[in-house]
């Protein structure tokens, strides 16, 4: 099937390793350029030298930080100098801490809320004139299962991340008269240094090994294994094509059957 990407550019933030650089890869093999941003300019700049090389397509790799809006204009500034367009926005981005509400400090929800946010309010502000202009875009938020089934110890994930569905069903709902799409996927417990990183958090706390903690998680997914960076990535090549060109407005929780609700 030819997904109509050749030709196409793409800005995927958090793009230097998990889920961000298993779809910044999907959308190379499809043909189509890239712009890619992480904070780590040494990581970042190892992502795209792989890109280039294995893909053979043209990657833009610049530095930023997705919590300040000026790094976020800048990377579409330098993104349009480039190419000249702007055709699809994957909002991707770490998560906050965990943490209970009441363990919560209040100075604590400011960089949470520009982290999961305002960081795509920012970016599809900036992206969204260059999409009208061309009468295409595709948008896609990067966001999590808390969404459709809040977490224990999530409560900043929990709780800003259904602010990002909020926002981006009300821009479907604005912008499907300019054929710009906006849609959400919410990763199930997948294979990333993120997961690394809560899996040995939740296993101190609870006191049991990570080998325990993981075949509990597996032993509640329906098909018993977790998610390869990959897998999520399949999905959210699919949105940004034109194969998924009567799809908008939705929010998939790509999890192997984990989210036990029925929407």
């Amino acid at each position: 099937m030819d997904l109509g990407l050749k030709g196409r550019l793409a800005i995927v933030t958090g793009a230097s390793q998990g889920i961000g650089k298993a779809i910044a890869c999907g959308l190379a093999a499809e043909g189509a350029s890239l712009v890619i941003s992480a904070r780590n300019t040494e990581t970042l700049e190892k992502t795209a030298s792989q890109l280039k090389e294995q893909y053979k397509t043209e990657v833009l790799a610049l530095t930023a930080d997705v919590t300040k809006a000026s790094d976020i204009e800048r990377l579409v500034n330098q993104a349009v100098a480039s190419f000249g367009r702007i055709d699809i926005l994957v909002n991707n981005s770490g998560g906050p801490p965990s943490t209970k509400f009441q363990t919560t400090p209040l100075e604590a929800w400011q960089p949470s809320i520009d982290l999961i946010l305002m960081s795509v309010v920012n970016a599809c502000r900036q992206v969204i004139p260059h999409m009208q202009a061309r009468k295409w875009g595709r948008i896609i938020n990067i966001t999590s299962i808390a969404v459709k089934q809040p977490m224990n110890d999530l409560i900043l994930s929990n709780t800003l991340r259904a602010g990002v569905i909020a926002l981006a069903k009300s821009l479907a709902n604005e912008l499907g008269k300019d054929n710009i799409l906006v849609n959400n996927i919410c990763p199930g417990f997948t294979i990333t240094e993120r997961l690394q990183e809560l899996i040995s958090i939740r296993s101190k706390a609870s006191d049991i090994s990570k080998e325990q903690l993981i075949k509990q998680w597996e032993t509640d997914i329906p098909v018993g294994r977790l998610a390869k960076a990959e897998e999520i990535a399949d999905y959210a090549v699919f949105l940004a094509s034109e194969r998924a060109s009567y799809i908008n407005g939705t929010t998939l929780a790509v999890d192997g059957g984990f989210v036990k609700g029925i929407m």
